[in-house]
């Protein structure tokens, strides 16, 4: 019973806010094609002269803009390299230790080994680095931190 009294009041509330008038004045017309209302939407946004997209166009770039950008893209490439390692984990026949082995195997050279894991340590180090409150206030520390900390990890 109670629930058929909640049921009528939200429906009625329902009605009393969104009412005939308004959704017929949001309505668009059933005689217009998608192609129509998009070149009607181009030619009324073109003539208010209003940009394509205004972060690109009216923001300049500043540091902290820059670096959200790659705090997001290191975040979905650690989080890509991570399931990318367990799938590999998975699937591939083998152990850790056999992979490791093949990769000693190449011969590849200390600089090359260093680089690789400096490549590999760098988002990680930033992306640790940047999502403190606290250094999110000076961009410069953010990245001084991670070339270090980078450094530092990278011949471990």
């Amino acid at each position: 019973m109670v629930a058929l009294l909640l049921r009528h009041v939200g429906r009625h509330c329902l009605r009393a806010h969104f009412s005939l008038q308004f959704c017929i004045r949001n309505a668009v017309p059933l005689g217009t094609t998608a192609k129509e209302e998009m070149e009607r939407f181009w030619n009324k946004n073109t003539g208010l002269n209003r940009p394509v997209s205004p972060r690109v166009t009216i923001y300049s770039w500043s540091l902290p803009m820059a670096m959200a950008i790659c705090h997001h893209s290191t975040g979905t490439t650690l989080s890509a390299g991570a399931s990318l390692f367990g799938m590999s984990a998975l699937l591939l026949p083998g152990n850790f230790e056999f992979y490791l082995e093949l990769v000693k195997s190449l011969c590849l050279g200390p600089a090359l080994i260093h680089t690789a894991k400096f490549a590999l340590v760098f988002p990680l180090m930033y992306h640790t680095w940047n999502g403190i409150p606290q250094l999110y206030q000076s961009g410069v520390v953010v990245l001084v931190l991670t070339v270090l900390s980078s450094v530092g990890l990278a011949p471990i």
